[in-house]
């Protein structure tokens, strides 16, 4: 019998092409070894079980096995002819039918993108800065003293004075609407705290000046969007009765204090405060000095990317850019239409450009020295991620369990992490102390997009043009950073308890 043929017809340094011929008797002898297969297991009146004469079963499940022989000839044809000229496919074949018909054999090209050859540079010979900075004292204080806030308690006012807006009321409150009164609209003992936006309409600004004892009639208008239908949009009328005034107290950052939040005395807050905050000035330091590594080894390795990952790498963005509203669409009804200029589309290609390229040589520095994710870094990926959804955590790791793009997803950035940590470790790195502003500076300017850097650049300014979430939040780190300890504080004490 004469078997398939391989030709390759293309032979560019990242596309391959390949004609690839089966004969009709080729194709016939599959069909005949996967009818055989199957009726060692099928069962046919008149026939023991395995005893099926080939005929019979050609007759009633011949042209039922034949679409599933011919893929798995094409899918067993086009491994050979990858294995035999051994080439590393950048994305799946792609596969075109010339001909077929029955008895007469099969027909088709195979165009395959290849990897490109990429010649690392010397890692040790890089050189980083490493920009650091740590917490200043006023820092770790408005720290502290905003957990304190955080923590306030409330004593009765004993002066007689009147309350003001910060103030807690103690109320009894009895409402009607229409003269009715309604569920939900009575209370007793009620604390309010006035400007705290926790009544509907003007209801708060209307004790404003009250004092311990008095009554006084409060007249609302729900909103018309609330959330009963019964009261949206209606005028109500309570009758209040102030019992008593309280204000504010803060507390004393003091040992005592530090014990309520589950610290051993207040050096242990401390300890904690600052331990936090050098955790987020960390994560700017490693933005940043991540975002110069990527530049150097972009800057170091030219070659070309395959088409159809930059294309791929392109689509993606588009797909971004048109859901940033939040939305999700999948499926027929998704598309990736956005107002773009000429020159914008050019500079998304740019950075989708950049980051096939990178994505390509991180994988072969990571390949070449053998970095991999454990299973045990994996299964703690996934627990981190399960830990966002409580009480949904089986349904978490169901997902990733059953879903391997999902997993490969959740690995790809910590195998990114490990080959940027390896390259940290063996290139030449000098640490620069900085302070807080300047490191967010530098690493608002690492995070904002490819074509800004290069116009600031151009004009020999690397001023950010955008903030990205992500920095602004680390801004408002040096505010807000101890509120992490803060909790943990109280889930420590509440454990001693």
């Amino acid at each position: 019998m004469k078997a398939m043929q391989i030709k390759q017809t293309k032979d560019n340094a990242l596309e391959k092409e390949f004609t690839v011929t089966m004969t009709a008797e080729e194709i016939a002898q599959r069909v005949d070894e996967k009818l055989q297969e199957i009726g060692q297991t099928m069962k046919i009146p008149g026939f023991r079980q395995g005893k099926v004469p080939l005929a019979v079963l050609k007759s009633r499940y011949g042209q039922s096995v034949l679409g599933e022989v011919l893929e798995s000839a094409v899918n067993d044809s086009s491994m050979k002819a990858i294995n035999e000229n051994k080439i590393k496919p950048a994305m799946q074949p792609k596969i075109e039918v010339e001909s077929f018909e029955e008895g007469k054999g099969l027909k088709y090209t195979m165009t395959v993108e290849v990897l490109p050859e990429i010649k690392l540079t010397d890692l040790k010979k890089l050189k980083l800065e490493r920009h650091t900075a740590k917490p200043e004292k006023k820092t770790i204080d408005e720290a502290l003293e905003r957990i304190a806030k955080g923590n306030k308690v409330l004593e009765d006012v004993t002066e007689k004075r009147a309350a003001k807006k910060g103030d807690t009321v103690v109320i009894d409150f009895d409402g009607t609407v229409d003269g009715e009164a309604r569920p939900g609209m009575k209370g007793d003992g009620y604390a309010l705290e006035l400007g705290s936006g926790s009544f509907v309409d003007t209801f708060e600004d209307q004790l404003v000046g009250c004092k311990a004892g008095d009554k006084k009639t409060v007249t609302v208008t729900f909103p018309k969007n609330y959330g009963s239908e019964e009261l949206a949009g209606k005028e109500a009328e309570f009758a209040v009765t102030v019992q008593k005034l309280q204000k504010a107290v803060l507390p004393k950052t003091d040992d005592e204090f530090a014990k309520k939040l589950g610290f051993d005395d207040l050096k242990a807050l401390k300890t904690a405060v600052t331990e936090q905050i050098q955790a987020d000035y960390d994560r700017l330091t490693r933005l940043h000095t991540k975002r110069q590594l990527l530049d150097i080894l972009d800057d170091t390795h030219k070659f070309d990317v395959p088409a159809g990952m930059l294309d791929s790498e392109y689509e993606s963005i588009l797909h971004h850019l048109a859901h940033q509203d939040g939305s999700h669409h999948h499926g027929e009804e998704c598309n990736h239409e956005v107002d773009l200029s000429d020159s914008e589309k050019k500079e998304y290609r740019e950075i989708a450009e950049r980051r096939v390229k990178l994505g390509l040589v991180l994988a072969e520095i990571g390949r070449e020295n053998k970095v991999e994710v454990s299973q045990g870094e994996l299964q703690q990926a996934v627990i981190n991620e399960a830990r966002r959804y409580p009480g949904q955590e089986k349904q978490v790791f169901d997902y990733y369990q059953n879903t391997p793009q999902a997993l490969e997803a959740l690995r790809a950035p910590l195998y990114e992490e490990k080959i940027v940590d390896f390259i940290l470790e063996i290139c030449s790195v000098i640490n620069t102390s900085i302070s807080f502003d300047e490191l967010l500076k530098l690493a608002e300017e690492a995070e904002q997009p490819i074509k800004e850097k290069k116009k600031a650049s151009a004009k020999g300014k690397a001023k950010s043009s955008k903030t990205s979430d992500a920095t602004k939040k680390a801004s408002t780190k040096k505010k807000d950073a101890a509120s992490k300890t803060e909790k943990s504080g109280k889930k420590a004490d509440s454990k001693k308890k």
